[in-house]
């Protein structure tokens, strides 16, 4: 019985130094999370371009 409890024993100690010393995570590309059009600093800065090439004469009707 002994036996046995040591090998389990050690598999397991084996396996947690493995995952925490040797196992090379493949990790999912983090995505940028979605940004509202208001707190995106590239759709601002575009906006404001956009402003200030437009031509006095242009209306909004």
């Amino acid at each position: 019985m002994i036996p046995l409890l040591a090998a389990v024993g050690a598999i397991t100690i084996a396996v947690l130094l493995w995952r925490a010393l040797g196992a090379q995570r493949i990790s999912v590309p983090q995505r940028r999370p979605a940004v509202a059009p208001d707190d995106d600093p590239e759709f601002l800065r575009k906006l404001s371009e956009q402003q200030r090439n437009r031509r006095p004469d242009d209306t909004d009707s």
